[in-house]
């Protein structure tokens, strides 16, 4: 038996080839991806705010990016993102062929009503989902690694200015995409982006540093 104190975490590291937080980080991301546009089904009221609840599952996305930007690099958290293209386009095939199979006949027509009507959806609500989430999530990243570049060493200040900016871009590309022109838009993108920003105001910050830390420990030796 090994008595090697840093045995565990390089074992972990030695069979998947990535660092033991990356691997825990990516398969937190994947989910996160996949749940957020189910949850988006969903409006919550948060006092005086109204916001889809998606948003709580893409601020998770956020938070991972960025730690992952702070503990392996820019260039890591950026092909994270870019793979979380491919759990979330997968979900949506899948999607597609389970609406497009006939339910069977013993179904309960009110769950079946319920689950089309959940997980049903137009093209351009597709589209602006997936160019929202690659773009803003991007975005996230970049800001985030260029404030620290420039100097900016508190934690909790990049991951708020990230998030926000970030945030802003993906309501406007989003709504634009799937509402413009079905309705006025103004004031669904006003409110939207109110609710996220004061959400990513009061959770990034400290969620952040949670990320981090259970990141860091997952790399440390044990002993």
């Amino acid at each position: 038996m090994s008595t090697d104190p840093s045995a565990p975490a390089a074992a972990t590291e030695a069979a998947t080839g990535i660092r033991p937080s990356l691997f825990a980080f990516a398969i937190f991301y994947g989910g996160m991806v996949c749940i957020a546009g189910v949850l988006g089904n969903k409006q919550v009221a948060l006092g005086p705010l109204a916001v889809e609840a998606g948003i709580f599952a893409f601020l998770l996305l956020v938070i991972t990016s960025s730690a992952v930007a702070e503990l392996h690099g820019r260039e890591t958290a950026n092909k994270l993102v870019l793979i979380g293209f491919v759990p979330l386009l997968m979900s949506l095939l899948l999607t597609l062929t389970v609406l497009a199979v006939p339910a069977s006949p013993a179904m309960d027509p009110a769950r079946l009503s319920a689950f089309e009507t959940i997980m049903g959806g137009t093209p351009r609500i597709w589209l602006g989902g997936i160019l929202a989430y690659g773009i803003s999530t991007l975005l996230n990243v970049t800001i985030f690694t260029r404030l620290k570049r420039e100097g900016g060493k508190l934690l909790w200040f990049r991951s708020g200015v990230a998030s926000v900016l970030s945030q802003i871009v993906d309501t406007l590309i989003f709504i634009t995409i799937a509402f413009y022109g079905v309705f006025p838009i103004g004031e669904l993108l006003a409110g939207q982006m109110l609710a996220k920003v004061v959400l990513s105001l009061v959770l990034v910050p400290p969620l952040i540093y949670l990320f981090v830390a259970i990141g860091r420990r997952l790399d440390r030796p044990s002993y």
